[in-house]
């Protein structure tokens, strides 16, 4: 199978696993990480998702372009696909697991997760413009990200750059060794995933929104629901009592 799908407790680890193709991203593929998360969202046992690639050389390597030259579709338009969390706030966190290089639409994915964790040995960047295209995810994704000058310079040089680079950028959370990746990815994972469920996906709304520039009165809208919510309610009583609490999402 081309995504494999693993529940560690909370947390929902979704693997792109094609390896021998550096796990690029065939229709199939994205359709199967996107009905991974359709599916995830209104799974109230899944609290954080985990995004990887399978073996340690690439985490991906963008679209699968050799499979659409021999006549494959480039997506499967009946079927959810990537759209489902980069085209819009999923409501849960993704973090992205890359224990090997990321480039092009692959680096773009990973800036379409919320946060990071990735191997010491990786390299990341957009190169396409060395190819005369233009990276479209990742370009519009990097000035929302870091300074538009540091933006600009890893989309125009096409360079790539180290781990430690990335890392010096804010671009990711983590570095470290490539065999310790998943596991401290999910760590991270299941860490946010003990907290409340509404107050994660509000939380998640309003940063997000706020990079993108948002009012002072809409975030007060956004973020109402959560004053007034079981869980708000339910996380002072447990702090007042020093016990974990009992989440509903409600």
């Amino acid at each position: 199978m081309s995504v494999l799908i693993d529940q560690r407790d909370a947390v929902l680890v979704i693997t792109i696993n094609r390896p021998e193709v550096r796990n690029a991203l065939d229709a199939e593929t994205m359709a199967g990480i996107g009905e991974a998360l359709v599916a995830a969202e209104t799974d109230d046992s899944v609290g954080a998702v985990v995004l990887t690639g399978a073996g340690d050389r690439s985490f991906c390597a963008g679209m699968d372009l050799r499979a659409f030259a021999a006549g494959g579709e480039m997506v499967d338009k009946s079927r959810p696909g990537l759209e489902v969390f980069t085209d819009r706030v999923y409501p849960k966190p993704i973090i992205c697991a890359a224990a090997g290089t990321a480039v092009a639409g692959g680096f773009e994915l990973l800036l379409a997760c919320d946060l990071a964790v990735v191997a010491d040995h990786a390299k990341f960047g957009l190169p396409e413009v060395k190819r005369g295209l233009v990276a479209a995810g990742g370009g519009t994704r990097l000035p929302r990200r870091i300074p538009l000058a540091l933006a600009l310079e890893l989309a125009l040089t096409g360079e790539i750059v180290s781990a430690q680079r990335v890392l010096e950028l804010g671009l990711v959370n983590r570095v470290v060794p490539g065999a310790a990746v998943l596991d401290e990815a999910v760590a991270l994972a299941a860490t946010i995933a003990e907290n409340g469920p509404l107050a994660l996906r509000i939380t998640k709304q309003l940063m997000v929104t706020e990079a993108a520039g948002m009012s002072a009165a809409q975030i007060a809208e956004a973020s109402a629901p959560a004053f007034i919510s079981a869980d708000a309610k339910e996380g002072a009583v447990a702090f007042a009592e020093k016990r974990k609490p009992r989440w509903t999402g409600k």
